[in-house]
């Protein structure tokens, strides 16, 4: 049984940014499908689709890589945790690495990066960081 399924998102995207692989796959759900339109919005990613599968749809998502094969993702944290929820407010949220990095909110108008967060002035729960 698996408790945070967002965790186990960051950390197959994590392993497979590691090895290099340009795609990987996970089960589906509606915020992982926000968390990976926030990383294409953002440039993290170049694309994602779902794969209709039995008995549990897929979430295919093509990793981004450098011209020379550096990597875009460098490190990807989880914030908030299921022992440890972390929300904050708009005004809280500040840059991750002075702006080179993104923080992705969940909130009551969907999962957002926190620059689009500060600028609809909706706070909401910290899941992870990317940079």
């Amino acid at each position: 049984m698996m408790t945070d399924p967002i965790a186990d998102m960051l950390t197959r995207i994590r392993n497979a940014v590691s090895v290099e692989r340009p795609t990987v796959e996970m089960p589906i759900s509606k915020v992982k499908r926000g968390v990976a339109e926030v990383l294409k919005r953002e440039g993290y990613i170049w694309d994602w689709a779902e794969i209709e599968d039995q008995p549990i749809s897929q979430l295919r998502i093509e990793l981004k890589y450098g011209p020379s094969g550096e990597k875009v993702i460098r490190k990807i944290k989880r914030i908030s945790k299921p022992g440890r929820r972390v929300y904050s407010r708009s005004k809280d949220l500040r840059p991750v690495l002075d702006g080179l990095g993104i923080s992705i909110v969940s909130t009551s108008s969907g999962v957002m990066s926190d620059r689009e967060a500060r600028q609809k002035q909706i706070g909401g729960e910290v899941l992870c960081e990317v940079y």
